[in-house]
């Protein structure tokens, strides 16, 4: 390591408003809305504010997969929510999130309306309004349960830990990269043994555990997020890269991907999604 004065924390802390890398311009440390900015309202009963961040694509994946199945109610309105221009400390957006992150959806069907938001419990809703991708037998239910919350809970090291020390922060502090490189290679390799004995992460059947796990853990291994693969030699996880090949050769995963993304080669956004017919 090179020799820097040591930082020695504040007595009381306050906030350096300039500090904090690419997406400085955009945190802060209180909550609530920043400005007057109603939601649009679209036809359907189901009406998402996102981006097609991992934790956003999350739902669109499952809604599309809903939809796949025939299940028509699922049908959507996706509306984006631009996080590098502020809209979500709009009002509107934070009635139905006070926690200023997307996804929120709406449901519109029931009396009053219903709000849910952050990713992990939007897709029990949905899998549990719709009868899909979540066991019923209790066992079963509680493994799929356990690699949905391992996910909610590991995901954050990913991506505000490696993600942002690696790839985003202002600059490169070495004992931070180190130690979360560590713990998602470790994670990594927790996929990779349980997939190393089964087809997707709770055994033979796909569920809301893959559907979470994949825009994280699958676009880390395929897409080369935070432009890592070499350096986390993500090779390496032989299993975890034939899980998430097989989960993206799904049409309905590659259909959500594409909802509410505003960035990459134009045939692949769909900045508002409305109909099946936004995707021809």
């Amino acid at each position: 390591m090179t020799d820097q004065t040591p930082y020695i924390p504040p007595k009381v802390w306050s906030w350096d408003a300039e500090n904090g890398g690419k997406f400085a311009s955009i945190n802060r440390p209180t909550a609530g809305a920043t400005h007057q900015q109603p939601l649009p309202v679209g036809q359907h009963d189901l009406q998402l504010h996102s981006l097609a961040t991992p934790n956003g694509v999350k739902v669109t994946v499952m809604l599309e997969e809903l939809i796949e199945l025939g299940k028509q109610d699922a049908q959507y309105d996706a509306y984006l929510i631009n996080i590098t221009e502020g809209s979500q400390f709009g009002s509107g957006f934070v009635e139905i999130n006070p926690n200023s992150k997307i996804p929120a959806l709406v449901d519109k069907s029931t009396t009053p309306e219903t709000r849910i938001f952050e990713s992990g419990a939007i897709l029990v809703y949905l899998a549990e309004k719709f009868g899909a991708f979540l066991p019923t037998e209790p066992a079963a239910r509680a493994e799929c349960m356990s690699w949905l919350f391992w996910q909610m809970g590991s995901a954050p090291y990913l991506g505000g830990g490696f993600g942002h020390f690696y790839a985003y922060a202002p600059e490169k502090i070495e004992y931070c990269i180190n130690r979360y490189t560590m713990e998602v290679k470790r994670q990594l390799d927790v996929l990779n043994q349980n997939l190393a004995q089964r087809q997707f992460l709770c055994g033979d059947e796909y569920n809301i555990a893959d559907i979470a796990t994949y825009p994280w853990y699958g676009a880390l291994v395929l897409s080369n997020i935070y432009d890592a693969q070499e350096f986390l030699q993500v090779s390496s996880y032989e299993h975890v890269v034939r899980w998430a090949e097989e989960i993206q050769q799904r049409p309905a995963v590659q259909r959500g991907l594409r909802v509410n993304k505003t960035w990459g080669p134009q045939e692949q956004q769909i900045p508002e999604r409305h109909s099946s017919q936004d995707f021809k």
